[in-house]
């Protein structure tokens, strides 16, 4: 009887093997949850390659352009930048970026930081960042020397943009898997707007006579930020600098090194200590907000008036800091109020665009009832009369006028006052606050007459499905009649600037503050009853 061999043992997988087709996994898997999500990652994917295409044609076009350096430079530093930020907003809808969820596997650092470094390159923001480095550093080839040094610093400058992004993810990740991460996640669409606005301001310097001289100008700063230092060193190989070259492709390597160190201590840290929020809070912790005598001290709330006004306005002010719709809106008002102003200073325009920060902010009165939602139910028991009713809707108008006012006069002098149109700063102000005023007055009788809920299962949505078009109505009338109810103290000011009579026009000043504050007043009184006699109508509308 022979005895049997045993086959030998198959050889492991490789963990990068293993990585990669985990990846296309992933990806593969993702699009076939349906047929929409299929659809806008065609969309998405066909729109951005369109983009990328045209950006590269527009690098190669500038072969033996003087300026090409610069905008070669530019563009590979504007790139590490995005990759850098990108995983801070959109950390949610990449499984990939958060190395927690492999901390179960019996996996070592090394091997894990470069599994995930090629799987990274896997993908189509991969694909569309080598187009665009490759434009960049075709644009600056010329000889020989330069042609072989192109190819090493394509890699580095993709090697740390993909490096630099898992860092930032790998450091952020019990950050962004928080409760604040979720509200980052809602406030990044204001973010990409204002970025959005900024790169259009940037573009139009750029476009004119004398913008490429100014990033000529630049480039002897910028050439010297990685990963730009390997796109300058295609130029400085084909100017025959080959030390210099080699200076720069070392500089950038050193960065790609201080990215992958800095990714591989986080996965260190994330892999072996434990998550602080499952860990109960230590005694001498859970009493730091207390006082000596273990009362616990009250935060640093604006100082409000006594009674029912102040309690209901800084509960008000928790909803702002606490609940991510709230805050979403309020902080897309304060940004987008003092961009359009500094917009109007880029481009030397009117100071009248910040009437702009008095409208987005007013426009936070409107719905006031959609964020309690279920919970109205605690405002509806604690209303017993007209009184309680009026001082309830007063707190609530407090809180945003205790922000919209002094935000409003500091927008407003400073555009003014860079401006040189200080002559103009009285009138503004006087139709800023009357414009203020019927905002406060119509959003406190719309949310009264017209309530509608916020979905809590959507942080990104403004009304729950069906009442959309409620919403949109109710603010766009809201705001028609505030522009209606502003009449007398508009119409006054152009009329005094098409007669001439420019040095009245201060007055408006002294009539707009309290024409707005009698708007406001005259609609917290009149609604007072009506929001008592409708408290069950409002509870039914806002809860889901």
């Amino acid at each position: 009887m022979t005895a049997t061999t045993a086959p030998p043992p198959a050889a492991p997988a490789s963990v990068t093997a293993v990585f990669v087709r985990l990846k296309l996994s992933l990806m593969r898997n993702g699009l076939r949850r349906s047929t929409g999500r299929t659809f806008g990652w065609c969309v998405g994917v066909g729109v951005a390659l369109i983009f990328t295409l045209a950006n590269t044609a527009a690098l190669l076009s500038m072969r033996h352009n003087e300026h090409a350096p610069a905008v070669a430079v530019t563009a590979a530093v504007v790139l590490a930048v995005g990759w850098a930020v990108v995983p801070l907003f959109f950390f949610g809808g990449d499984e990939t970026l958060d190395p927690t969820r492999l901390t179960m596997l019996p996996l070592r650092p090394r091997p894990l930081l470069t599994a995930l470094l090629v799987s990274s390159l896997v993908g189509v923001g991969p694909l569309l960042t080598t187009l665009l480095v490759t434009g960049a550093v075709v644009s600056l080839t010329y000889g020989a020397a330069a042609a072989v040094v192109a190819v090493p610093a394509a890699l580095l400058v993709l090697a740390l943009c993909v490096s630099l992004s898992r860092a930032v993810a790998a450091a952020n990740t019990r950050l962004l898997t928080s409760r604040k991460g979720r509200d980052l996640a809602v406030l990044s669409g204001v973010f990409v707007a204002i970025g959005a606005q900024l790169i259009r301001i940037g573009a139009d310097s750029l476009s004119g006579g004398d913008g490429l001289d100014h990033a000529d100008s630049a480039l002897s700063v910028v050439r010297w930020i990685p990963p730009g230092t390997a796109v300058d060193a295609v130029r400085s190989a084909d100017r025959g600098a080959y030390a210099l070259a080699v200076l720069q492709l070392a500089l950038t390597a050193v960065a790609v090194a201080a990215a992958l160190r800095w990714w591989h201590r986080s996965l260190v840290r994330l892999m072996v200590s434990p998550d602080a929020s499952t860990i109960a809070a230590a005694p001498e912790e859970s009493g730091s907000r207390a006082d000596g005598a273990g009362r616990t001290r009250r935060l640093p709330w604006p100082r409000l008036p006594e009674g029912r006004t102040g309690t209901v306005a800084q509960r008000q002010f928790r909803y702002m800091w606490r609940e991510p719709r709230a805050k979403a809106s309020l902080v897309t008002g304060l940004a987008v109020g003092l961009l359009l102003p500094a917009v109007a200073v880029f481009q030397h325009g009117s100071v009248y665009q910040c009437l702009w920060a008095a409208g987005l902010l007013g426009v936070q009165m409107f719905n006031l009832f959609g964020t309690d939602g279920s919970a109205f139910w605690t405002v509806a028991a604690a209303v017993a009369d007209r009184r309680d009713a009026e001082l309830e809707l007063r707190g609530r108008a407090l809180a945003v006028a205790a922000i919209a006012v002094p935000y409003v006069t500091v927008v407003t002098v400073g555009a003014a006052v860079v401006l040189g149109q200080a002559g103009s700063l009285a009138e503004t102000l006087g139709v800023s606050y009357a414009f203020l005023g019927a905002l406060v007055a119509t959003g406190c009788v719309a949310s009264v007459r017209y309530p509608y809920a916020l979905p809590h299962d959507n942080p990104f949505g403004t009304a729950a499905p069906g009442q959309s078009s409620l919403a949109a109505l109710n603010l766009l009338g809201g705001m028609l009649t505030a522009a209606v109810l502003c009449l007398p103290v508009f119409v006054p000011v152009i009329v005094l600037h098409a007669t001439g009579h420019h040095g009245l026009l201060w007055l408006a000043l002294p009539v707009g503050v309290p024409y707005g504050a009698a708007l406001a007043a005259l609609a917290l009184r009149l609604a007072a009853p009506r929001f008592l006699g409708r408290l069950p109508e409002i509870l039914a509308a806002v809860r889901l």
